[in-house]
Formats: structure tokens, C-alpha cells, sequence
């Protein structure tokens, strides 16, 4: 008989998890505060028990979340002191250099800044307090949502659709004019011009 094992969570506090990426949509952020402040203290320890942030163990013995980064931000800036984590790897024997570079050739890491350009991994923070925003993540956040592509297991996959929408639309018109920034993401998100992007849904043409 094979007896399968449940996953060993454990509760650290969120300041000690460290990114694995430089910035999250503060926007989407900001979602999952006011998610957060609607539910009652029952409901907030059976969601804590239910979104288990999975992280790697890694040198000197600290953790590196490889998801959850907008959840992990939003209850820490919720004041919640702890988080229940689940480690999917043990890399904790390996130098810190063989160390990124084994969590770049899986898709665990993504060191991109706000404008989108690749970082030395010593420009990831050391904590989710210091991750940067990326408007450019929140709106392609916020156009999965409402149907614009399709939720993709391709790592980092929003924030491919977010430099796709770099060129075409303005920081201004997202930060003024949110709704019309929306509205031309979904467009360009059903044009063939996004044909090659995971969760792509658009037409055959334009």
C-alpha cells in the first residue's frame, strides 16, 4: 500500500520571505487589501490556511516565495504578521551564485524592473516591503480579469502580457485615465499582434 504524505506547512513571519522578483502591480495589490478587510476573523484564518505562499529553501537556511508576491505584499501591508508557507525545494547546500542561476533555468525567478529591462538578481529586494510597483503588471492584471487572455500556466506570464503593453500605451493614461487604458489593452489583447502570448484568445485576424 502507498501511503501519500500531506505537504508540511510551516508559519514564518512575512517580513523573513524574501522575492524573487523586483516588482508586483500595486493596483492588484491594493485588490487584495480591500478583499482582505471584507472578511471576517474566521474567514481570514481559513484563507491563510487555503493560500499557502510556496517557497524555496535556499542559502543560509532563507526562504524565496516563487508565488504569491501580490498576496504576500498586500498582508503584510495589512499588518498581518504571519504566513503559512509550503517549501518545494531544498537548495539550501548550494552557493548563493549557483543558486540564482538554478532558479533562473526553472522559471523561478523573474529580475525585471518597472520599465522591463533584466537586473543583476542583486537588484531583487530582500523583502516584500521593498518590491516595486509595475503599472504596467496591474493592467494586464486587470485585463486577464475581465476576459482579455486566458489564465496560463506559463511562468510569469502577466508580466510578459505587461511589457507587450509597454510601447503601445502611455504610464500617463494608466495612471490618468485607468478605464481608457483598459479599454485599449483589450483591444490590442484580441488584435494578432499578441498572437504569440500565452492565454492569447483573440481572433484569427484583426
Amino acid at each position: 500500500m502507498i501511503f501519500v504524505r500531506d505537504p508540511i506547512l510551516q508559519s514564518v513571519p512575512i517580513e523573513t520571505l524574501r522575492p524573487t522578483q523586483i516588482t508586483v502591480g500595486m493596483h492588484e495589490v491594493q485588490e487584495k487589501r480591500k478583499s482582505w478587510r471584507s472578511h471576517g476573523k474566521k474567514k481570514k484564518l481559513d484563507f491563510l490556511k487555503r493560500h499557502a505562499v510556496p517557497v524555496i529553501l535556499g542559502f543560509k537556511e532563507q526562504l524565496y516565495i516563487i508565488d504569491h508576491h501580490h498576496l504576500a505584499r498586500a498582508l503584510y501591508d495589512e499588518g498581518v504578521k504571519d504566513v503559512l508557507v509550503l517549501v518545494v525545494r531544498d537548495l539550501s547546500s548550494i552557493s548563493q551564485k549557483t543558486f540564482w542561476t538554478f532558479l533562473d533555468h526553472h522559471d523561478w525567478v523573474y529580475p525585471y524592473d518597472e520599465r522591463g529591462d533584466r537586473c543583476d538578481y542583486k537588484k531583487i529586494p530582500s523583502s516584500v516591503a521593498e518590491l516595486k510597483d509595475d503599472p504596467y503588471r496591474s493592467l494586464a492584471g486587470e485585463l486577464r480579469r475581465i476576459g482579455g487572455f486566458a489564465k496560463d500556466t506559463t511562468p510569469f506570464s502577466e508580466f510578459l502580457w505587461a511589457d507587450f503593453l509597454r510601447e503601445p500605451i502611455g504610464k500617463t493614461t494608466i495612471e490618468h485615465q485607468y478605464k481608457s487604458a483598459i479599454k485599449k489593452a483589450y483591444k490590442l489583447a484580441k488584435s494578432s499582434k499578441a498572437n504569440y502570448l500565452p492565454g492569447w484568445c483573440g481572433p484569427g485576424g484583426e
